[in-house]
């Protein structure tokens, strides 16, 4: 009789322990809506912070593209011995385009100026041919900064065989070499964040952050 007794305490015993330790390994109804409550809070603090990275990484894409484009030109105007362009928002904003001197850098041709010159459909990206007599031939394609990217200070460039960098500053022909010290830096904009790229007279390209 003790003995079942006995028995019967200890089996009351190990079902109270084994509740007690279901009860403390599960989460109430509260527990959760505490839990979704403060995550919810930190995700609303962090979302502003996400953006801002996301919008940093678009613009130092931008940048790096254009830097590119900028190094592509020179290269292009070295090797095949052609005056190349980069013409920025062209055809429209926020877009850019590296394009051969039709004519020559004292003579430019009446298509080096034109509205269209950007325009991948009257100039074909690849060309239809290499023949030199017929130019243009190392158009490239019409390229985009991306989404909500915009350029802020941008003049078009013109690239020289010899390696040198050209503007225009008023209606002359040839362009003026970039100063050799200063430079002239290309910016691109998102938001209230500006980056830009340097270039100088000799060809020497560069990231400013």
């Amino acid at each position: 009789m003790h003995r079942r007794a006995a028995n019967c305490r200890r089996a009351g015993n190990r079902h109270m322990t084994m509740s007690k330790i279901h009860s403390r390994g599960g989460f109430t109804l509260i527990d959760i809506m505490v839990a979704i409550t403060v995550f919810s809070i930190l995700a609303a603090g962090a979302l502003p912070m996400l953006i801002n990275v996301a919008d940093s990484m678009r613009l130092g894409q931008g940048q790096r593209d254009v830097y590119q484009e900028m190094q592509t030109a020179r290269l292009i105007a070295v090797s095949s011995n052609r005056p190349m362009r980069v013409r920025f928002n062209c055809p429209a904003a926020g877009q850019y385009r590296l394009t051969e001197l039709i004519g020559s850098t004292s003579n430019p041709d009446a298509n080096d100026t034109a509205n269209d010159r950007c325009s991948d459909t009257k100039w074909t990206f690849p060309a239809n041919d290499v023949d030199p007599t017929s130019r243009p031939n190392h158009d490239g394609p019409v390229r985009r900064l991306p989404t909500n990217v915009t350029f802020g200070a941008a003049s078009i460039l013109e690239f020289w065989p010899d390696g040198t960098v050209h503007k225009q500053t008023g209606t002359e022909n040839p362009w003026s070499q970039v100063d050799v010290a200063a430079g002239t830096a290309i910016t691109v904009v998102k938001g209230t964040t500006v980056k830009q790229i340097t270039v100088n007279g000799l060809g020497k390209i560069q990231f400013i952050q």
